[in-house]
């Protein structure tokens, strides 16, 4: 049987995926330095015409609650912002372009043509689990370094972990049945494959996107459309054509025209060896069960049945009573099933009054009204957990962290003088985000609104370097 038509991907390329850094092939990646805002430009320029540019500084990453009704974030996008850090860069064309459209002056300038990043970020590692408040990345250095890089962390964190949070969900929902990401054509070309990414790491197994195998060694899958059938001159010929080319592992989509009739050629032609057959409109649950009893009376057993049609994780789960062996999932995962942005902001923490690096960090926040208030000092991070084990608290704090908490800190050193130190395989990230989903409480899994599942809890200490 062919399982990756099914989204299962053989073992052996799972090794060779893990093997590999989860990176598949490097694909160069442009200069990141104008994924930006003018504004962050332009406070530069004033920066450093007033003598603060250098100042130290300590940038968190966070957001001050949930999409509505969820009960936990995901972390997605850690690798790709490694990537954007390492790329950014002023070229002679981009500093052109600044100095055409007169953006910044010749001394900011010459400033951004000899940028490299060379502070330390720290953050939660790609996969782990979020609430609100939670510092997710801490980003320390120069505020001339730290500035430029607010636009295009929030761009790729906010992105990703809106998809993966929306995949966790769906693969929280289907079980132990695979999930196939397919929904490259919802969305800009380039997102598309970073939203593969985002749900593989929430859980999803395959994808039909091939850039986002290219890049990221994520297995893909992939057998034909309605255009395929429509092609031929009856159904029999186009399950034939592709029985003949792609093996009777193969699977047939049995929608085009008659179902029942669809599933008595595709055996006729296949063979009980028939490796499964797609479903693709009507009531996707009664028209499972009445496949599933064709199959196994056409002796069919071991022809599994997959599930396409606008899926989200309510009809996902809706479908769990029904003999149902893989999620085809394309619009509703690439939106993030209604909520395509995790509203994260990076905001200024902590500053130093000098250049020196001997100089103490004071705290600095924002005073505001409508909800927009923020906790200004370094964080640390830390999610403690109940007699059983399982997480009770997202505990965040400034200063000494608590004995009690040292060994469940969440924030791990990704960059440190401008070296990145945080790259890993893309199943580590995968497999991590599984054991955090699994730590929470029972409640973490209901599709149900509610309030995050666990508290988020602050501990006011001693800011300092």
């Amino acid at each position: 049987m062919n399982t990756a038509d099914l989204g299962l991907p053989e073992e052996e390329g799972r090794e060779a995926h893990r093997q590999e850094g989860g990176g598949g092939r490097r694909v160069g990646v442009p200069s990141t330095a104008l994924f930006t805002d003018q504004y962050e430009l332009t406070m530069l320029q004033a920066a450093l015409k007033a003598g603060t540019a250098e100042r130290r500084s300590v940038f968190e990453v966070f957001t001050r609650r949930l999409p509505d009704g969820r009960r936990y974030g995901v972390v997605a996008g850690t690798g790709r912002v490694l990537d954007a850090v390492e790329n950014l860069r002023f070229d002679a064309d981009v500093l052109g372009f600044l100095r055409e459209r007169n953006i910044v002056d010749e001394e900011t300038l010459d400033r951004l043509a000899g940028y490299r990043f060379s502070g330390d970020i720290w953050g939660y590692p790609e996969g782990e689990v979020y609430f609100p408040g939670s510092p997710i990345m801490r980003v320390e250095g120069s505020f001339a370094e730290c500035v430029l890089l607010e636009t295009v962390i929030l761009s790729i964190l906010n992105h990703d972990s809106a998809i993966a949070a929306a995949a966790s969900r769906m693969s929280s929902a289907a079980g132990e049945r695979p999930l196939i990401e397919m929904g490259a054509r919802r969305t800009h070309e380039l997102a598309a494959v970073a939203a593969a990414r985002a749900a593989y790491v929430g859980g999803f197994a395959t994808t039909s996107d091939l850039a986002a195998g290219f890049r990221y060694g994520i297995p893909t899958v992939g057998t034909s459309a309605h255009a395929f059938t429509l092609l031929h001159d009856s159904e029999r010929d186009a399950f034939q054509a592709q029985v003949d080319s792609l093996g009777r592992g193969t699977t047939l989509l049995v929608d085009t025209y008659d179902v029942a009739e669809a599933v008595r050629t595709a055996v006729e032609v296949a063979g009980p060896e028939l490796g499964a057959v797609r479903i693709d409109s009507g009531d996707l649950l009664l028209v499972a069960h009445r496949v599933r009893q064709q199959l196994d009376e056409l002796g069919a057993t071991n022809t599994r049945i997959v599930v396409t049609s606008d899926l989200d994780e309510y009809a996902i789960a809706s479908l769990a009573a029904a003999p149902v062996d893989a999620y085809g999932v394309g619009t509703q995962l690439v939106t993030g099933s209604g909520h395509p942005t995790c509203s994260m902001v990076y905001k200024l923490v902590a500053r130093a009054g000098s250049a020196d690096p001997q100089d103490p960090l004071v705290p600095v926040a924002k005073k505001s009204s409508g909800g927009k208030t923020s906790i200004g000092g370094r964080k640390w991070a830390a999610r403690r957990p109940d007699a059983y084990g399982v997480a009770e608290a997202e505990v965040v704090g400034t200063g000494a962290v608590p004995a009690g908490l040292a060994d469940h800190q969440l924030l791990v050193q990704l960059v440190k003088g401008g070296e990145v130190l945080g790259r890993e395989p893309l199943d580590t990230a995968r497999d991590r985000h599984a054991a955090a989903r699994a730590g929470l409480p029972l409640s973490a899994n209901q599709l149900s609104r509610g309030e995050p599942v666990i508290p988020t809890e602050y501990v006011q200490g001693l800011s300092g370097n």
